[in-house]
């Protein structure tokens, strides 16, 4: 049986995107209740990262219409919208590491051990640079050994003059990261990358508009890591490995389209000498666990974006990962480790 359920969760705080302003997160719970598999998923759509509300809720219409105890992987191969497809493949992962009795990052890992805690990067938004440096330094103390500062609104000079007061806040053992949001053109990327380089930042998420992988390859070799974000929501992994364009890609799950396919392209970043991290669209507790196991399935993981559960102001269930001193707790109980949620 394949259950749908919708859901709302209210934000903290408005969320500023290129679509306009979201104040909620909706989405469906999936359950996969068999006699052999009982799992939960979620399928939180954004649009811009995955398809619209209405064409998930299709997806997972066509889903439920084909599913059957033998039929899911059929239901999978037929599901392309990626949102959809995530809460059906989450599910079913629940609910296969439920029934083997282990933790969802080890039935996903290609060889069990123990994971603990992944660490986590803070995020910071485009403060002036005292206010800036103030709470990067309320991070670092606060035990995160990364933090990604949001670039790309105020002129290049003015970004470098950011990061630098960062800085100088944090001292030269804490990774900075910069997240322009693909806000620049070439010619500035060239002259932030410069800047950026002479401050030690690890790397820069997104300098460039999505469709230019050629350009982000022509960045790279600079003193700054070049790392491709909003690029998935229209190139694949394989396309950003071939065009040689980054040096870390972050792998939402929603957006690939489901835990397996998270790890299928957390291999081959590996194979191809690139560094995974993980990170979220600000979903509710289910999918955002999930990608914490994600993560803890991945070795020797750097620092990932999933520090985001603080941007709800609703959720549909306690959260069994939270941050502490910088680094996520990673649920060891079977499954998900998440408590039913209640609707």
């Amino acid at each position: 049986m394949l259950d749908i359920q919708e859901f709302s969760v209210r934000l903290a705080a408005p969320l500023e995107t290129a679509r306009g302003t979201i104040d909620a997160r909706e989405g469906f719970l999936v359950r996969v209740e068999t006699d052999r598999l009982s799992g939960v998923g979620e399928a939180t759509p954004l649009v811009g990262w995955t398809e619209s509300y209405e064409e998930c809720r299709e997806g997972l219409n066509r889903a439920e219409s084909i599913a059957t105890e033998l039929d899911w992987g059929i239901a999978l191969r037929k599901l392309e919208a990626p949102a959809a497809r995530h809460g059906l493949s989450l599910a079913l992962a629940d609910g296969r590491a439920n029934a083997s009795e282990k933790p969802l990052y080890q039935s996903l890992a290609s060889e069990e051990r123990t994971v603990r805690s992944v660490p986590v990067n803070a995020t910071l938004g485009a403060d002036e640079p005292t206010a800036l440096a103030k709470r990067a330094r309320a991070a670092v103390e606060g035990g995160y050994s990364a933090v990604k500062i949001k670039v790309g609104t105020n002129g290049v000079e003015e970004d470098i003059e950011r990061i630098r007061a960062v800085r100088n806040a944090v001292g030269d053992d804490v990774e900075l990261r910069v997240d322009a949001n693909g806000a620049w053109t070439h010619d500035q990327a060239s002259r932030a990358i410069e800047g950026l380089a002479a401050l030690d930042v690890a790397y820069v998420e997104q300098p460039l508009p999505t469709a230019e992988l050629s350009s982000h390859a022509s960045l790279r070799g600079n003193g700054v890591d070049i790392a491709l974000d909003e690029s998935l929501a229209t190139h694949s992994v394989a396309d950003i490995i071939s065009a040689d364009a980054a040096d870390v890609i972050v792998l939402k799950p929603m957006v690939l389209g489901g835990p397996d396919r998270a790890i299928e392209a957390a291999h081959a970043c590996r194979e191809a000498g690139i560094d995974p991290v993980v990170s979220t669209t600000i979903d509710a507790v289910v999918a955002r666990v999930g990608a914490v196991h994600v993560a803890a399935a991945i070795p020797d993981v750097r620092a990932c974006g999933l520090a985001t559960g603080e941007r709800l102001a609703t959720d549909l269930a306690r959260d069994p990962a939270p941050v502490t001193d910088g680094e996520i707790t990673v649920p060891q109980t079977a499954g998900l480790g998440i408590e039913q949620p209640p609707i």
